[in-house]
């Protein structure tokens, strides 16, 4: 009974993978089309926001494509797959806190109809992803961290939304950097989560296997 037992855990695990594998292919095709339209769009609309956006999404593609390349393997090197994943996000975040003074600085006004519209768009593409990657949200620091990037990419397209409306009220940039600055915080807190739970992993696994 208990060799049986085994083997259905083995199956479940096995098909676990393959629907997590699945749902990565998915979500990579969905984050480069998205990165393609909204990286073109940002630099006409003139928003930090949006830049910042699609630079994330080009960076999910990125991490999504390595996460496919580490799957099947150990503990260990998923975790480590994590921990990078984790740093690149904290680097992005820090990279938006740039970019947002930067356009502080030289006092550009984005587009509004642009950012609504590319707001709208993006939320819709991050929520499908997010609901082809829920299940996955309590599993090993990897899959964790795929489920927090869409996440705090949805959340961060209805940002980009409000800011838009607030362009628009105010005829003022400052909406636009203020949710520049909430995706950046969000992106670094995100980091700091997966780095700290890749490196217990990663300690654990030494642990058990030195």
């Amino acid at each position: 009974m208990s060799g049986c037992c085994d083997h259905d855990d083995i199956d479940k695990a096995d098909l676990q993978i393959k629907s997590f594998r699945r749902a990565l292919w998915a979500v990579l095709l969905i984050n480069g089309v998205m990165f393609v339209m909204e990286f073109s769009s940002a630099f006409f609309a003139g928003s930090v926001a949006l830049q910042a956006d699609a630079l994330d999404f080009l960076g999910d593609t990125v991490t999504y494509a390595i996460t496919l390349l580490a799957m099947g393997y150990s503990l260990q090197t998923r975790a480590r797959v994590a921990l990078f994943k984790g740093l690149s996000l904290g680097a992005l975040g820090l990279w938006v806190y740039g970019q947002t003074l930067y356009y502080i600085l030289t006092d550009q006004i984005p587009s509004y109809e642009i950012m609504g519209l590319m707001g709208v768009i993006a939320f819709f593409a991050n929520l499908g992803s997010a609901l082809l990657l829920y299940r996955y949200r309590v599993g090993d620091s990897n899959m964790q961290s795929v489920w927090l990037c869409s996440r705090n990419d949805a959340i961060g397209n209805l940002a980009i939304i409000v800011a838009a409306s607030g362009v628009f009220a105010t005829g003022s940039a400052w909406p636009d950097f203020a949710v520049a600055t909430v995706m950046a915080t969000l992106a670094v807190t995100a980091s700091l989560r997966i780095i700290r739970l890749s490196l217990r992993e990663m300690r654990a696994e030494a642990h058990e296997h030195p």
